[in-house]
């Protein structure tokens, strides 16, 4: 079994007592305590993946909800490409003054810094952390054909097809990848990984039954398990989804660094350097947004949970994860594929 730190429960605990706390300050607070009037301009935030996702989701609902706190428009532009890395430089080469944001993911932040050889980006020494601002839930399911109703028939039935069984993910070293080889390594399976581009077609193979495992983002694979199209056999998550009563989730199963690591988060970043007290006043906005009843009602329809905190919250989560990645890395032999 791969051991993990399991600090992610503490880390969640904390960001909400501290998102609270925040929210009790007004933002314009933030302000006068600094000196400063910042913003004065329209702000950016560079999303490093494709519109429409769920990180483009989350990202257009809580800058929508930071302006109204900030005053000041929030505008979000997708750069997409190469996994994440080229919006993501775009955030670290941008000027330190608070007017370009970046929203980071557990991909872009923990995943591909250590999987992916191109990439330059090293997040802790090249981006400042503002905020952690969301988690999704993940759900592995089965196709029905395979008959398989629940988790220890899924390990089972896994087990005794040895390498015949497949499992898809958005690329070579994505998180996804990474996921993958935790389940062949901490359930004894040996699932053979099939990368495609993006993970629209890995959903379409896993219903089609060209691959027999599927793990996901729930609010992309929901309406497929609730046609009885995917059959589903855990979940990541903080507690049971309120969707799915009966599933457990994987830290219920004994398993809760697979748990953690498969729960997708986001977080506010910017530029290294940027100034405290900007960061700060950041900070405040994002955790009075997310406070807001018609963002987090907004954020539950689509399986998301607000996070908030501080920076340095988020900057645990990037070491914590970021750990769990390289051990992986190092006991898996996971690599992109380049030479």
């Amino acid at each position: 079994m791969i051991c993990f730190l399991p600090l992610r429960r503490k880390l969640l605990a904390l960001c909400s007592g501290l998102l609270c706390a925040a929210a009790a300050m007004p933002t314009s607070a933030w302000a006068q305590a600094s000196g400063h009037t910042f913003p004065s301009k329209p702000i950016k935030l560079i999303v490093p993946f494709a519109a429409g996702g769920s990180t483009d989701i989350v990202a257009r609902l809580v800058a929508d909800a930071m302006q109204r706190e900030l005053g000041q428009t929030v505008l979000v532009e997708n750069k997409a490409g190469a996994g994440g890395m080229i919006g993501t430089e775009t955030v670290v080469h941008a000027p330190a003054d608070g007017y370009t944001l970046g929203l980071g993911s557990i991909s872009s932040l923990a995943v591909n810094p250590v999987v992916l050889k191109a990439a330059r980006v090293r997040p802790l020494r090249d981006l400042q952390m503002v905020v952690p601002l969301a988690s999704i839930a993940s759900v592995f399911s089965v196709p029905p054909s395979l008959g398989v109703q629940d988790f220890a028939q899924f390990v089972a039935t896994a087990r005794a097809n040895g390498d015949a069984w497949t499992a898809g993910s958005s690329g070579v070293g994505s998180i996804g990848h990474v996921i993958l080889e935790a389940m062949n390594a901490e359930w004894g399976l040996q699932l053979r990984h099939i990368p495609f581009k993006g993970m629209g077609p890995v959903v379409n193979s896993a219903l089609a039954g060209q691959t027999q495992v599927l793990s996901d983002q729930f609010p992309s694979s929901a309406p497929h398990v609730q046609a009885g199209r995917l059959v589903p056999f855990a979940v990541a998550a903080e507690r049971r989804l309120p969707s799915l009563p009966d599933v457990p989730t994987l830290a219920e199963l004994g398993y809760p660094a697979l748990n953690d690591l498969a729960i997708t988060w986001f977080g506010l970043v910017a530029p290294a350097g940027t100034p405290a007290a900007v960061v700060q006043r950041l900070n405040a906005a994002a955790n009075h947004a997310l406070q807001q009843s018609v963002l987090r009602e907004r954020l539950a329809q689509l399986g998301v949970t607000p996070m908030g905190g501080t920076a340095q919250d988020l900057q645990h989560m990037v070491e914590q994860t970021t750990a769990q990645v390289q051990m992986l890395v190092r006991q898996r032999g996971i690599t992109d594929g380049s030479e």
